[in-house]
């Protein structure tokens, strides 16, 4: 029965975007994990752009090609909506402040990068500062759990060392 459900959810998550859309706008909003999920998808973004406009991919293009990249919906309309912009001449800060889905902190980046005409050394800083974010809060997460998964485990084997012995016990009383 579980397995049925997970296969069905997984057809449903390839055949149906909007409900794709949907989760993930959905878990960026999760109280411990969105935050994580926003800082991912953000280092992925810069990752993917600063590379791309160092290997002199142009402007455009490059952005189409991280809307496909980062993974995320939200971050994969806000470069096109960027690019929609950088078409119609604003500027790549402003673009970014305007889809609203990027801190302040990259968006701040982004607009000295450009003023200094090292847009990619940039997106590289804001990608590598995201990513140790990410790592220091996976890790900090995961101290946070290990004594629950601890608990949960010594549960399931005190059941388990119950469920054998009970038995055992209860034939010694019958004889």
């Amino acid at each position: 029965m579980l397995g049925a459900l997970g296969i069905a959810s997984a057809q449903a998550w390839r055949r149906l975007p909007r409900l794709r859309a949907q989760v993930q706008r959905a878990s960026l909003g999760l109280p411990l994990f969105g935050p994580l999920l926003r800082r991912a998808a953000i280092a992925r973004w810069s990752r993917t752009f600063g590379t791309l406009l160092g290997a002199g991919v142009p402007l455009l293009e490059t952005l189409e090609t991280v809307a496909g990249a980062v993974g995320n919906v939200v971050y994969a309309e806000a470069s096109l909506a960027i690019r929609e912009a950088a078409r119609g001449g604003a500027s790549l800060h402003g673009a970014m402040q305007a889809a609203g889905a990027f801190p302040d902190l990259a968006v701040q980046m982004v607009a000295v990068g450009e003023e200094a005409g090292a847009l990619d050394a940039m997106l590289d800083k804001i990608a590598q500062f995201n990513e140790r974010e990410v790592d220091d809060a996976v890790a900090a997460l995961t101290s946070l759990m290990e004594p629950i998964i601890m608990a949960v485990l010594g549960i399931l084997i005190g059941a388990l060392v119950v469920a054998m012995y009970l038995p055992v016990f209860r034939m010694g009383s019958v004889v």
